[in-house]
């Protein structure tokens, strides 16, 4: 495995692109804008994964799957919704050696194709509310690919669902945005998130409100980690989602759509990742624990690798990778699985079998400092390994979380808002003026993030002066 990494100082871009392809998480496609992920790179998205379908699920959605092609028809249904994705669709016009009677849209989202089929499914006030979750590929003509934040097609989980009121609708936006997704990516994931609202400009097209979380990257940049949409009745009125009430009345469903993509592996990279390579929090890291044997000739090398299977027998509470590979030297696995992000190392070697000790080696805190000596006795290094890894998991989350902290700036002033937008996010009073929006984003190159959820107090807006009663967050994003 290559060591050829840039620091993150030197070129943060470079680092990241370097890092994916190096510790064997994507690679680039013969298609511009695409990747192929690599069984690591998918390891980690599995785990993200399935985190989220266990608290979708608690949530009462059940799962689905809506077809890949969409009746560009549909789309135009909603006109809202067709002008804000118009750019980024992927139309076939052709099929079977034929010119297709309608073009067909390859899906850059699902609300069109999913609020047919609930026109038909929703009949009573006894069907809703109806709640459905799919996990599919989606494709949109990114001008600017990266891997994992921006490619032409992704993965991501769409949940969509239909309520009898604004209230009921509102309720579940919410309980995905905090208890699905804020819960996963502060308790699983290790980022900290500022939970709150879009601006109009910046909302889905055709939603009646979008929510989102805002992660801050390790160069300051944020990251759109998850949104959830109040749709109101607008999709439903373009695709006829109707249901009679329990006076026997005609009344349109209010429907919300809510998703997370595979881009939450980049933030994953870029929160946690140093100059050495990938830092995994435990509970995503496709490996907890990797044991490294160290011998210098076959008497040891048979001595060492028994004892290394003995014990990857008795973690069997844990995920845990064994590198027997005589091929190549210790050093050189302990840079490749540091690059790799495993959590926590064992080192196994000839004088720890004397001992009855292995060296215990944390990722996040590379060096000496990090490491400790562990009696090899399962009484004593199991619960010594449990305790080890939750604590990597909170203190990465408290790390960040940190950093986020003490890259958010309050400027007394338009001005002093110029000079720290490079430095990280401003949060400052805005008076929800489209045109002050826009003036922070053509003089700084940052966009307003989200209006944090957080009470209404009394300010002056930090562009224009007029009264404001709600602060915002600017930053630069992917």
């Amino acid at each position: 495995m290559s060591n050829s990494l840039p620091t993150r100082e030197e070129d943060y871009s470079k680092w990241y692109n370097d890092l994916v392809v190096q510790a064997e998480l994507a690679d680039y496609s013969p298609v511009r804008g695409c990747m192929v992920i690599r069984p690591y790179g998918y390891a980690i998205w599995n785990r993200i994964k399935n985190a989220l379908n266990e608290r979708i699920e608690q949530s009462g959605v059940d799962e689905a799957y809506f077809p890949l092609f969409i009746p560009m028809s549909f789309f135009e249904r909603e006109a809202e919704h067709v002008e804000g994705f118009s750019p980024e669709l992927a139309v076939v016009t052709h099929g079977g050696g034929k010119e297709l009677e309608e073009p067909l849209v390859v899906r850059p989202t699902s609300e069109a194709i999913i609020g047919d089929m609930f026109s038909k499914w929703i009949q009573s006030y006894r069907d809703l509310p109806l709640k459905i979750n799919q996990w599919a590929n989606v494709v949109r003509w990114e001008k600017r690919p990266r891997l994992f934040l921006r490619t032409l097609e992704f993965l991501w989980q769409e949940g969509h669902t239909a309520h009898s009121s604004y209230e009921e609708a509102q309720e579940m936006v919410e309980e995905i945005l905090f208890n699905v997704y804020q819960d996963f990516c502060e308790q699983v994931a290790a980022i900290p998130v500022i939970p709150g609202k879009k601006s109009e400009n910046e909302k889905f097209a055709g939603a009646l409100a979008t929510y989102t979380l805002e992660a801050m990257m390790g160069n300051t940049w944020a990251l759109q980690a998850g949104t959830s949409h109040n749709l109101g009745q607008n999709f439903a009125k373009a695709f006829n989602i109707q249901y009679s009430d329990d006076n026997n009345e005609l009344q349109d469903a209010w429907t919300t759509s809510w998703g997370m993509t595979s881009r939450m592996v980049g933030a994953v990279i870029m929160v946690h990742g140093d100059d050495h390579g990938l830092v995994l929090p435990p509970k995503l890291a496709p490996h907890q624990i990797v044991i490294v044997p160290i011998w210098r000739d076959e008497e040891q090398q048979e001595a060492v690798l028994a004892k290394c299977q003995e014990l990857l027998g008795e973690l069997g509470d844990f995920r845990v990778k064994l590198d027997d590979r005589d091929s190549y030297s210790p050093g050189f696995k302990f840079n490749e699985w540091e690059q790799k992000g495993v959590p926590v190392r064992l080192e196994i070697g000839p004088k720890d079998l004397e001992k009855g000790t292995v060296v215990v080696a944390r990722r996040d805190m590379p060096g000496k400092q990090g490491k400790q000596f562990v009696s090899m006795e399962t009484e004593t290094l199991i619960p010594t390994l449990h305790n080890l890894l939750d604590e990597i998991q909170s203190s990465m989350l408290e790390k960040a979380r940190e950093f986020q902290l003490s890259h958010t700036y309050e400027p007394k002033d338009y001005a002093e808002l110029q000079d720290m937008i490079p430095e990280g996010w401003v949060h400052a009073y805005w008076c929800e003026d489209e045109a002050c929006e826009a003036k922070v984003k053509e003089d700084t190159k940052a966009t307003l993030r989200c209006l944090p959820f957080e009470e209404e107090s009394e300010g002056t807006c930090i562009v224009c002066g007029k009264p404001a009663t709600k602060k915002a967050v600017f930053a630069r994003a992917y």
